[in-house]
């Protein structure tokens, strides 16, 4: 016959004092409690999150969803009391670019139009022909290098605004916005 101590808890039960019969139901409820602490965790944030992503989040709507409830003036351009709120978008262009090596490199840019104060964006729409045939020989005399850095943007920015101003005229684009410019 094994003799095993035991001793009285505070519930005034027994529990045995050597380590070999650890209390089981103790170790299974730890566990079941610190699961179900991280699931809830999981369930509230998982929910916030898309709560949050839905736009529930009772934020004032941002500048894009205002600018489409907002009431449009009489002459059928922007928004009442603000000038260049709406874009031209350039239709994307795939040139080929100059390598050394001989081997086919391309360039997909996507552009948007900011119209300035001569010009509404019809006009501009009406002249994009004009303003694509002065940017593609822009595009198509750019090498693989030329696109290297994070002042590369910059510079292709800058000259794509040049070349609208001798096109269009000062003053008829405000700002060139880069959507996409893809070097393959």
């Amino acid at each position: 016959m094994s003799e095993q101590q035991t001793d009285t808890d505070a519930s005034g039960g027994t529990t045995p004092s050597d380590g070999d019969a650890a209390p089981v139901p103790a170790k299974k409820s730890k566990k079941l409690i610190l699961l179900g602490g991280i699931g809830a965790v999981l369930l509230l944030g998982t929910g916030g999150g898309a709560w949050m992503l839905l736009g529930g989040s009772g934020k004032a709507p941002a500048p894009q969803e205002a600018a489409a409830d907002a009431p449009k003036d009489d002459k059928g351009g922007g928004e009442a009391g603000k000038e260049g709120e709406h874009f031209v978008d350039v239709p994307a262009m795939v040139v080929n670019l100059r390598s050394a090596d001989g081997a086919a490199r391309f360039l997909k840019v996507h552009l948007m139009l900011v119209p300035g104060t001569k010009m509404t964006p019809e006009q501009i729409t009406a002249k994009l022909p004009l303003l694509l045939d002065a940017y593609q020989p822009f595009l198509r005399e750019l090498r693989p290098d030329d696109l290297a850095g994070s002042a590369a943007v910059y510079r292709v920015k800058e000259e794509m605004l040049v070349r609208a101003h001798q096109t269009l005229g000062d003053g008829a684009v405000k700002d060139v916005l880069i959507q996409d410019l893809i070097q393959q």
